[in-house]
């Protein structure tokens, strides 16, 4: 073969590659149809028969929201005799202090909270947590994350749904928005959420396609997690590895898209990188972990063990668009020309777009208002392409991983936590060229297959960089 049916080849079977992901969102969307409308109702549980929790509140230098996380955990509303609250602090800054303070004056009005602060970050949040249940007394142990504002009602809607199910052993629910519509950029993320919470949870939890805990806004059975190994700290992704585990010890988990815990959004397009870098990575680890006990699972369908696969490298995904990209300008240099039958990869490309209007409509009276959002949530997908493949390669060295955390704003106090600068800002500044070349191109030859894909690499790279640099380079 010459030199364009090998760059031919390459390009179809990324495309492939790609498509099949596509095609995973149509087969969840399948699923979605037929789950949709299944219920599961709380037995009557009175008060006085709510067993001891423990609510967890894992911390990391996060001095703009310690104190509203604190506020919404003290006033949940559940028994106080059974009711522990721990503080879990490695901060290194003034969120210790502020933390102290306000816990003390919770205590003086007798609320059972506590500030356990380790000196050592030893395991990241894994590690905080695993120290932390050694002091909990719980029965059931609540985790909220920093950028959390839980409703006073988040323990009583969740904790019955235990009692008529002894192999239940975790309950997720449905992340809200306080920050959605901040900007194009928080609004872009909250799109992306609600369709994992709103349409993927949902499949996963319902179909038996190895449902996972999202980090916080959850409840775990104390015998699960010590029955799944505990919190780990070899992945950057505790969550999924502590839900992977307890699904292969044949745990049952419960998704709840009715009980609703609000959060913060990254505000600034570093945090964001941040997250998601954190996310790529740890779902790599775990599907290097995983892949051969989720295969070798005789509890799970052969369907559930596929999909657990698929979507733990479903970040995959972004090496695999840099592929497409870098493919573009030689193929069109040499004047190739895809012919009409590649259009059957469009089918496939359907797929997560209308996961993502599914979850509008279920959300939202007038979706349609909303439709715009997913031109802005497209460039951000493109434009992080170059951090997430980083994550992914980086999974990939066998070594230790720092967990880095995403810093949060808060209500507006100071202008946040300053993110070093990212050097992949270079990548993203040259793919955006690069793109833009290939783009001028093709419209010289004529050649106008190619020419959206292009166009949205060029601004989807030239964004995001342009962010970044902002960030940077001009103080708010």
């Amino acid at each position: 073969m010459n030199l364009t049916n090998w760059l031919v080849l390459l390009y179809v079977l990324a495309l492939s590659a790609l498509s099949l992901y596509g095609m995973l969102g149509l087969f969840t969307l399948w699923l979605y149809r037929r789950h949709r409308h299944e219920t599961y109702p709380a037995p009557p549980v009175a008060r006085d028969d709510l067993p001891p929790v423990t609510v967890q509140l894992p911390l990391y230098n996060e001095r703009y929201v310690v104190e509203r996380l604190i506020r919404a955990a003290a006033s949940l509303d559940y028994p106080a005799g059974r009711l522990q609250i721990q503080v879990v602090d490695d901060s290194t800054d003034e969120t210790t202090a502020r933390a102290a303070d306000l816990v003390d004056a919770y205590r003086a009005q007798g609320v059972d909270i506590t500030l356990l602060h380790r000196e050592e970050r030893a395991g990241y949040k894994a590690g905080a947590l695993a120290a932390a249940l050694q002091r909990a007394r719980g029965e059931f142990i609540a985790i909220f994350d920093a950028d959390f504002r839980p409703e006073a009602d988040f323990l009583t809607r969740t904790i019955p749904h235990f009692f008529d199910s002894p192999d239940l052993g975790m309950i997720q629910a449905r992340w809200g928005h306080l920050n959605a519509g901040d900007s194009p950029l928080t609004a872009a993320q909250a799109l992306a959420l609600d369709k994992h919470f709103v349409v993927e949870q949902t499949v996963r939890h319902r179909a038996d396609l190895f449902p996972k805990f999202n980090g916080t806004a959850g409840i775990w059975r104390r015998a699960c997690v010590k029955d799944a190994g505990g919190w780990q700290s070899d992945t950057v992704c505790e969550d999924l590895c502590l839900s992977t585990r307890a699904q292969l010890k044949g745990w049952q988990f419960r998704f709840l898209p009715e009980v609703v815990a609000p959060a913060e959004l990254p505000a600034s397009i570093s945090a964001y990188k941040n997250q998601q870098a954190r996310w790529a990575k740890g779902s790599t680890q775990c599907l290097l972990k995983f892949g051969q006990p989720i295969l070798a699972s005789r509890r799970h369908s052969l369907r559930g063990r596929l999909y657990a696969l698929l979507t733990m490298g479903a970040y995959a995904t972004s090496i695999l668009l840099l592929v497409l990209l870098l493919l573009q300008l030689p193929l069109i240099y040499l004047d190739y020309r895809f012919p009409a039958t590649m259009m059957v990869f469009s089918i496939a490309g359907l797929g997560q777009p209308l996961l993502f209007l599914t979850s509008q409509q279920v959300l939202y009276p007038r979706w349609w208002r909303r439709l715009p959002l997913l031109g802005a949530l497209l460039l951000a997908a493109i434009g992080l392409s170059v951090t997430i493949s980083r994550a992914v390669v980086q999974a990939f060295s066998r070594r230790e991983h720092v967990f880095i955390r995403t810093p949060k704003r808060g209500d507006g106090e100071g202008g946040g936590y300053r993110l070093p600068f990212d050097a992949g800002t270079f990548l993203e500044l040259f793919f955006a060229l690069y793109a833009l070349a290939g783009f001028l191109l093709a419209l010289y030859r004529a050649n106008y297959g190619p020419a959206f894909f292009l166009a949205s690499c060029t601004l989807g790279f030239g964004v995001v960089a342009f962010l970044s640099l902002r960030e940077q380079f001009v103080r708010s």
